[in-house]
């Protein structure tokens, strides 16, 4: 996967913009394959002109559909579900770069006091850094300082850092990883504002911070941008003026002579229509080499010119752009004051200063570092939910579900097939479930569906269920009975190769699900015990609880086993296993029956496979808080760092998986079997269709590996 590095800022108008601008050209120029994504946009079904023009100049053929995740509408109506979407069109662009470019929504398009912390929570999803732009000067559109196109007031370091630390605090609080700092638009190259943040607790040392200083030309409007905000139409003068850049206007309001008193390199000036003698001599003074030169001329008013200042006009020679508006002078001056430089407009020569400057401030060595400390190692629950789905669809395997007199496994069933995840076969009544599915509107065309009576497949898993336990005692007769159960008629489906995978339970009871696969699918010839984990997806890592679902009292040896199987399920996800064996009692600290079982199951499983990091006895404390594990087991690999966790008894392990899903809203995936010698997986009764869906695509990955 690319790394992804998140341009966002804690409020508008910092130069986001050009930032990822720069950010594009110096990755490009270093023959880095990058992409840009733009997850939030005004809308969906007009083209994002920002997003285009970040492509266009960075020469990348993307589509530009294929780089855009949702409408700012979208999440109003629909936050969660959004995030979701943006994680899934992300991950399908980056899979053909090598870098990625993101860049966070606009503050002028939309604004609330959440939106930093939304495109926190983006990022954190995405696994990208952020890099954080701060605006160098007071952005406060109100601020009398700001009447001149944002020009306004240099922030003080002090300012600065607290913009930093709590624009800094809020990434945090969405586990968004901080990549960089970019203080833009500053007054210079200010040695204090990096010392003042360099005294930030927030902001790691090996953090880099980037000052780039104001340069007007970079904020200001063009006579273009004047002309578009004021809905006004070039009468005189050359088309390529209105490139030039706009520093400043005047409102002549007053006699000749204190106007021409005013004028200013590169302003602008707004004339009444009606004022002619005001309009010749600005253009008098413009053929003068003792007056500044102006961008442009404003006539507004909605007057027309006499004929006789036309043809006085149509003998001078300039080039100087004069814009005619309709308006009165109150709101064309608004109007004016309103416009803002548009990067998705802005004029070559603009582009190329953008990123002339940028490059002229931040090295390509220190951009080409900040993407190698890009990757993040955090996953949230929608990372691992994206992940389970897309290494599932990968390699769909064959999964039955013998519940389909029960609506969510239809409804999971049908989401499953629609996303490539698994080929599926329902048990039950083809007209029940199809008459069920089309009063919800679900579509079931790509599932087959077989009636656990089906005479043919009764017999035959009746013959095979019959020699399986004819040691005891079963017979063909008492077969026939027992496998038009949903649970032994899917288990037979598994054992006899229709199906790569059961799940079964959000109707029946754990021992209803897996008691048929004890019985005839068997265990791994590695392990003495079938045990159970669930992936806890917390809200910034994965872990692995076992045993969870299965075993009451497990001996010293059956712990060991839970903790070998389960350090293979969690390599199977993608989780690198350091196994912590719980016990109330860490270290040498505590002696009893049950500190001395843990103990003896650690050395077992240190004897029995060497090559994994195991620690135990360990309280949980310990073993997940490193500050906690720095006082109680300094020199242990394990401690403050476990990713998989073995309860000593499902009393202890039932409830703590439930209470740090409950409490911490963590997302519970499974539980998970193991140890079975195909995949059959336990649905916890008030399963949602997410939980169905999640197992199914777990299930999916366990089979892959049985090819392996």
């Amino acid at each position: 996967m690319a790394n992804g590095i998140y341009i966002t800022s804690a409020e508008g108008h910092s130069g986001k913009s050009m930032v990822a601008l720069g950010l594009l050209a110096t990755l490009t120029e270093a023959d880095i394959d990058v992409g840009v994504y733009r997850p939030l946009t005004k809308s969906r079904t007009e083209p994002d002109a920002l997003l285009v023009r970040l492509l266009q100049e960075a020469n990348i053929s993307d589509p530009v559909e294929d780089c855009v995740g949702v409408s700012y509408e979208d999440v109003h109506h629909d936050p969660a579900g959004s995030l979701t979407r943006i994680i899934s069109s992300y991950n399908d662009i980056a899979a053909r770069h090598d870098a990625m470019v993101i860049l966070g929504s606009d503050y002028t398009d939309v604004s609330t006091p959440t939106e930093l912390a939304y495109n926190a929570r983006i990022a954190a999803n995405l696994g990208a850094s952020v890099l954080l732009v701060l605006g160098g000067r007071d952005a406060d559109e109100s601020s009398p300082s700001n009447s001149q196109f944002l020009s306004g007031m240099p922030r003080s370091a002090a300012d600065i850092r607290m913009t930093a630390d709590a624009a800094i605090a809020e990434l945090q609080d969405e586990h968004a990883q901080l990549a960089g700092i970019v203080i833009n638009r500053s007054e210079d190259i200010l040695p204090e504002y990096e010392h003042a943040l360099r005294e930030s607790d927030l902001i790691p040392a090996e953090v880099p911070v980037w000052i780039i200083p104001e340069d007007p030309r970079l904020v200001a409007p063009t006579v273009r941008d004047l002309m578009a905000s004021l809905d006004g139409t070039l009468t005189y003068g050359s088309e390529s003026q209105l490139d030039n850049y706009v520093f400043a206007y005047i409102v002549s309001g007053m006699n000749m002579e204190h106007v021409l008193e005013r004028l200013i390199e590169g302003g602008v000036i707004v004339v009444p229509a009606d004022r002619s003698e005001i309009l010749v001599s600005v253009l008098v003074a413009q053929a003068s080499n003792t007056f500044p030169n102006l961008s442009g001329i404003v006539l507004n008013g909605g007057f027309e010119i006499t004929p006789i200042i036309q043809k006085l006009i149509d003998g001078l020679e300039f080039d100087l752009p004069i814009i005619e508006v309709p308006g009165g002078t109150f709101p064309t001056v608004l109007a004016i004051t309103r416009t803002r430089a548009g990067f998705a407009t802005a004029p070559a020569k603009k582009i190329a200063l953008g990123k002339e400057f940028f490059s002229s401030h931040v090295s390509k060595d220190d951009v080409c570092n900040l993407l190698k400390r890009a990757r993040t190692e955090i996953v949230t629950p929608l990372m691992f939910e994206h992940k389970l789905m897309e290494r599932a669809a990968a390699d769909p395997k064959h999964i039955v579900l013998p519940e389909g007199d029960d609506d969510r496994i239809i409804t999971a069933a049908a989401e499953v097939l629609e996303r490539g995840a698994a080929r599926i076969t329902i048990l039950g009544d083809r007209e029940d479930i199809l008459a069920r599915a089309r009063a919800r509107e679900i579509d079931l065309d790509k599932a087959e569906i077989i009636s656990p009576h089906d005479p043919v497949l009764v017999e035959q898993f009746a013959q095979e269920y019959a020699k399986l336990r004819a040691h005891k005692g079963m017979t063909v007769e008492k077969a026939r009975e027992i496998v038009p159960d949903v649970s032994y008629f899917g288990t037979m489906m598994v054992k006899m190769g229709m199906a790569d995978g059961m799940v079964s339970g959000a109707a029946h009871t754990t021992a209803h699900t897996i008691k048929p696969s004890f019985e005839v699918i068997k265990t791994t010839p590695d392990v003495s015990i079938v045990s159970s984990v669930f992936l806890m997806a917390l809200a910034d890592r994965v872990l692995v609880y076992g045993d969870c679902a299965v075993n009451p009292n497990p001996t010293a040896e059956q712990l060991a086993d839970i903790a070998i199987s389960s350090a293979k399920s969690a390599r199977q996800f993608g989780i690198e296993p350091r196994i912590a064996m719980l016990s109330y009692s860490t270290g040498t600290s505590g002696f009893g029956d049950d500190v001395d079982r843990v103990r003896t199951a650690t050395e077992l499983v240190r004897k029995r496979a060497p090559e994994l990091l195991v620690e135990g006895p360990i309280q949980y404390d310990a073993a997940a808080d490193a500050s906690v594990a720095r006082s109680k087991l300094p020199d242990s690999a394990v401690a403050g760092q476990a990713t998989v966790f073995i309860f000593p008894d499902l009393n202890t392990g039932n409830n703590t998986y439930k209470a740090v899903q409950r409490s911490a809203g963590a997302v519970a995936i499974g539980p998970m079997l193991q140890g079975l010698r195909k995949p059959i997986n336990d649905l916890s009764r008030g399963a949602l269709v997410k939980d169905i869906v999640n197992t199914v695509a777990m299930t999916v990955i366990q089979a892959q590996g049985e090819d392996q």
